[in-house]
């Protein structure tokens, strides 16, 4: 039986790592990015009422999902937002995603930390034995 797509943090010294699983390597981009926002709030309490486009090219799948959640990471410190649905498409070494959330409302969100940026430590793109994809990295916090 497939497992549904779904995120995870796993403890890394002072950082924080993510981890996102999906029947696909965008599914899995898609978790990744969702877990990245579960480290600042409840992506649940966050309204979908903004669109971002973000276009990324690398040619290994690693470094792609490095640069989207750098991508994100920028748009969530210049734009001051939060995102809390993610759709990926990847083709090739072609990443183009379409993020939807809102402004960062302290009182309501409560932001805990703020991510600094996505490194290179425990980065990971991988098929598992089950058929599911992983994406997975640690987090600058």
């Amino acid at each position: 039986m497939p497992t549904l797509p779904h995120w995870q943090h796993f403890p890394h010294q002072a950082d924080m790592g993510v981890r996102g699983h999906g029947e696909t390597q965008a599914q899995a981009f898609e978790q990744a990015a969702l877990a990245m926002t579960a480290v600042v709030t409840d992506p649940a309490g966050i309204e979908p009422r903004e669109v971002i486009e973000i276009h990324c090219e690398a040619p290994e799948t690693e470094i792609l999902l490095y640069d989207f959640l750098n991508a994100l990471v920028y748009e969530m410190a210049v734009g001051k937002r939060l995102f809390s649905r993610f759709e990926v498409r990847i083709e090739g070494e072609k990443l183009s995603a379409t993020a939807w959330g809102e402004p960062v409302d302290v009182a309501r969100h409560q932001p805990a930390v703020e991510v600094k940026g996505a490194t290179f430590t425990q980065l990971q793109v991988a098929r598992q034995p089950d058929g599911q994809w992983m994406a997975q990295c640690v987090l600058d916090i």
